[in-house]
């Protein structure tokens, strides 16, 4: 499903299965009404690029079986409700193990709108990036604040959905402050990219996603504020997920 949809976006990150697979539809209703993208973790057993808080989240959603099989199905399921995109984003060893091919084309068959594979190299994603075109999955690639130019614009051109913009060094979580490099690399990101650009890693008030959006960011993206919810809240998470993100929200309406 392409991402027609009006910039600044609201990106909004939880791990499927935490704290149970049957439970995940349920989170995603309540982060669909305030976002405009719905990003779902798949559980993986080592989340190198994240922080404490999502590798916790991977650890419940593990330890209660969730499997990529359930994950697919909740997007299924998903749509029965809602259009709004929704991305996947997982690590490159499910992706291998089922075979890329496969992935991908249950991805789409899924209703999926698009994929990150956070530790998929540029050099080494060709069969993904030909797999992910013939299933009509867009893609997305990272960049960091050391990125060069040379290399973010290869990464803009391998996007198709947009380039998501690593706002400082380091694994995910809240910050109090986004950091002047997120700001600096935003602003590299925006001469040079033609695609849709969004800032995450440490977003999480709305004071924050105002800057961003402030400084030219086509959207932000939040997650570990919103899995610490789901942390504290367990299976009654959904009423204060949504109160969060609506509050986030209004930080796009500058």
């Amino acid at each position: 499903m392409p991402f027609e949809i009006e910039t600044p976006w609201l990106v909004t990150f939880i791990t499927a299965g935490d704290p149970n697979p049957k439970y995940t539809l349920e989170l995603m209703l309540a982060l669909e009404k305030h976002s405009d993208v719905i990003e779902l973790g798949i559980p993986f057993s080592d989340p190198m690029a994240d922080g404490p808080t999502i590798q916790k989240a991977n650890y419940r959603a593990l330890k209660s079986g969730t499997k990529v099989s359930d994950v697919f199905s909740t997007v299924e399921q998903f749509r029965e409700y809602s259009d709004k995109p929704v991305v996947l984003m997982t690590y490159y060893n499910p992706v291998y193990a089922k075979g890329v091919k496969e992935f991908v084309k249950a991805a789409s068959e899924a209703g999926a709108s698009g994929m990150i594979v956070v530790d998929l190299p540029l050099e080494e994603s060709s069969e993904y990036l030909a797999a992910c075109e013939k299933c009509g999955i867009d893609t997305i690639f990272l960049a960091a604040p050391n990125t060069p130019d040379e290399r973010l614009r290869a990464i803009d051109e391998a996007s198709s959905a947009f380039v998501y913009l690593i706002s400082l060094y380091g694994t995910t979580g809240a910050r109090e402050k986004i950091p002047p490099l997120a700001f600096d690399l935003l602003g590299r990101a925006k001469r040079i990219c033609t695609k849709p650009v969004c800032v995450g890693f440490g977003v999480s008030k709305r004071e924050h996603v105002e800057e961003l959006v402030k400084a030219g960011a086509d959207g932000v993206v939040v997650g570990s504020a919103l899995v610490k919810i789901v942390e504290e809240y367990g299976e009654n998470a959904a009423e204060k997920l949504e109160e969060v993100v609506k509050e986030l929200k209004r930080g796009c309406r500058i």
